[in-house]
């Protein structure tokens, strides 16, 4: 089904476009599902970024279809009707599973929706399915985008392009048009990292800004839960429905006081560059090695815009410790992710209604009895080992790492945002992660090119907490400038 009459296309289409057709009977909310579930049985088998499906997604469908219909309140609402991939940390109390990738989990009972859950289904969206990811969110190693129980995710753009993740599942969907709207999460880089190799949009939240309850977790110093869309202005509706308190994430509640009234739509401006000061630290986040040679014009094509659309451009800036902020062996993330996995994954087990395991020793366990691939170099559980072995928070060496962290956040970004008075920071694909991921600032990657070969580059914008409004404005103002993003051509 490639459009429902009148001209609409379902290819690619926004998320206000198809409240536009519900709203003139253009389309219902079935024919967008079976569309996409089109999508799912042309492509998927090629790219691998759906686990599994909603088995009763055409029944939801069919009831937001009534309500429509019937002039329901919950009908005005801007997700109403609208299919919505969740990464597959994110629990559901449905018939879908949420393992992480993991068999370990398969057909566990959580106790309830995750809090973004609730507010989707609060909003009217239909929980569409489950995207593959980065097996326990990267914490079992292996490649980009691998998981047990979704296999390997490519990127639909060039399938040799290493796809990232952990969300890989989340973006590669978006970007294949198997779905509009997706959630990912991000501990440090697993939104914007795939968004940037697979020409999406990604929003990494302020951490706090929206729930984690009911997310598997890794740290919640660093976890966050974010939109991946192929337009920035169906990313912001996607956070509109999220954001906010939840009881069952203290974040939330003081983190919310950052949400602006009337919410995050009002800061789609296409003069949202106007005065902003952007800041640029050429070293090394635009150090190119000879091979992307390409993106330093690219980059270079970007600024010119940015100033032409009247950003002010800080240029020549440094962050002191970079270097070190940037292995997260040295800055301490590694050691403080250890033993915040280990203490909140082992909690999240043990409040499962049901569950094969409850630990993540279970875990390990479960790995060295069933699986092959600890044999494979590449495939491993160095990772889950290590944190296993950690011993708490008392632990003078994550007391430490906690401790430098902070330090180097101080000295370092929050030096250079305020100091320079700057609204962003400007940086190339995600090479920001790690520095933002310590801090629990946000960023917003958008598509902003390809290289000679078709593999797609993109830009992050990035602030300080509770920046989201003003990285909003930047990012469309960019978007709109510029309109670099097309759809994966080989797909079709």
């Amino acid at each position: 089904m490639a459009s429902s009459g009148s001209n609409f296309s379902l290819a690619d289409a926004k998320v206000a476009e198809l409240q536009e057709a519900f709203k003139q009977n253009k389309l219902t909310s079935r024919q967008l599902v079976e569309y996409y579930l089109s999508q799912i049985v042309k492509l998927n088998s090629k790219i691998r970024g759906i686990i599994e499906v909603n088995p009763d997604v055409l029944t939801l469908a069919d009831q937001a279809d009534k309500e429509r219909k019937a002039g329901a309140s919950i009908a005005n609402t801007g997700l109403h009707g609208i299919p919505v991939l969740l990464k597959d940390n994110i629990a559901t109390q449905d018939k879908l599973n949420t393992t992480a990738g993991s068999f370990a989990l398969l057909g566990c009972v959580v106790p309830r929706d995750a809090g973004v859950v609730v507010k989707l289904r609060s909003a009217g969206a239909i929980i569409f399915g489950k995207a593959n990811l980065s097996e326990w969110c990267h914490y079992r190693t292996g490649p980009n985008g691998w998981s047990a129980r979704g296999g390997q995710a490519l990127n639909p753009y060039l399938m040799s392009v290493d796809p990232r993740g952990s969300s890989t599942g989340s973006a590669i969907s978006v970007a294949a048009d198997m779905v509009a709207v997706s959630l990912g999460t991000e501990t440090d880089g697993s939104i914007i990292h795939p968004c940037n190799a697979n020409s999406v949009v990604g929003i990494k939240p302020t951490v706090g800004l929206t729930s984690r309850s009911g997310v598997i977790p890794l740290s919640p110093k660093q976890d966050t839960v974010g939109p991946i869309c192929r337009t920035v202005s169906d990313a912001v509706y996607v956070l509109d429905a999220i954001a906010g308190n939840d009881p069952y994430d203290n974040a939330t509640e003081l983190v919310s006081r950052f949400i602006p009234s009337g919410g995050y739509k009002q800061f789609l401006k296409e003069n949202g560059l106007q005065g902003k000061r952007l800041g640029i630290v050429r070293s090394p986040f635009f150090n190119f090695p000879n091979e992307n040679s390409h993106l330093g014009q690219a980059f270079e094509n970007h600024f010119q815009t940015l100033g032409q659309k009247g950003a002010v451009l800080v240029d020549n800036l440094q962050v002191a410790d970079i270097t070190i902020i940037l292995d997260s062996k040295q800055s301490g993330e590694a050691t403080a992710l250890k033993t915040d996995f280990k203490i909140n994954l082992n909690s999240y087990l043990s409040k499962l209604v049901s569950s094969p395991i409850r630990s993540l020793a279970d875990a390990i366990a479960f790995n060295l009895k069933y699986s092959t691939l600890e044999m494979i170099p590449e495939f491993g559980q160095t990772l889950l080992l290590e944190a296993e072995q950690t011993t708490g928070t008392s632990d003078p060496a994550y007391q430490e790492a906690l401790a430098k962290m902070q330090r180097l956040t101080e000295d370092g970004y929050v030096k250079l945002m305020t100091e320079n008075s700057l609204d962003a920071l400007v940086t190339p694909n995600s090479s920001v992660a790690s520095m933002l991921a310590i801090g629990g600032y946000p960023a917003i990657s958008v598509p902003a090119g390809y290289g000679p070969n078709g593999a797609p580059f993109g830009i992050c914008f990035s602030g300080l907490l509770g920046y989201e409004p003003r990285l909003i404005e930047v990012s469309y103002a960019f978007e709109q400038a510029t309109k670099v993003r097309k759809p994966p051509s080989y797909l079709v």
